[in-house]
């Protein structure tokens, strides 16, 4: 299967879902995105990806955004129990589909994994020790 054969949903077109949009893009993934907010969508649509307008907590918004065919989620809602139930409801949904998600803390972090993703980046995390390793 060639990457432009991969379907990928992004839940979050803030900061990171839109850096993620923007480097799966890069290698030719297909991707569509959920969101919450209209102009945040308009963005992602003017920059030529499907768009879903709707709360990924739900269910019905997940299958209209294909998740029962799609090869990965990312969620990257800047809300941590969302992220949660995101997870809860799309590995429901599909079990076989690789979830990442975003987290804030450790303990969070064990409750997504928990709840069926695969893999949890925390993106404070990572920028703290990037600082840390910067002042020396």
């Amino acid at each position: 299967m060639n990457k432009k054969e991969k379907k990928v949903i992004i839940c979050g077109y803030g900061l990171v879902g839109e850096r993620l949009s923007e480097m799966l893009s890069k290698h030719n993934y297909n991707i569509t995105i959920i969101d919450i907010d209209p102009k945040a969508l308009q963005k992602a649509k003017d920059m030529g990806y499907n768009v879903i307008l709707g709360d990924a907590t739900h269910a019905t918004v997940l299958e209209k955004a294909g998740i029962k065919n799609a090869d990965a989620l990312a969620i990257a809602l800047d809300d941590d129990a969302k992220n949660l139930f995101v997870v809860i409801t799309a590995r429901d949904l599909n079990k076989k589909i690789y979830i990442t998600a975003r987290a804030t803390d450790e303990f969070v972090k064990d409750k997504l994994l928990d709840a069926g993703a695969n893999y949890v980046a925390m993106p404070q995390k990572v920028a703290s020790e990037e600082i840390l390793n910067a002042l020396g």
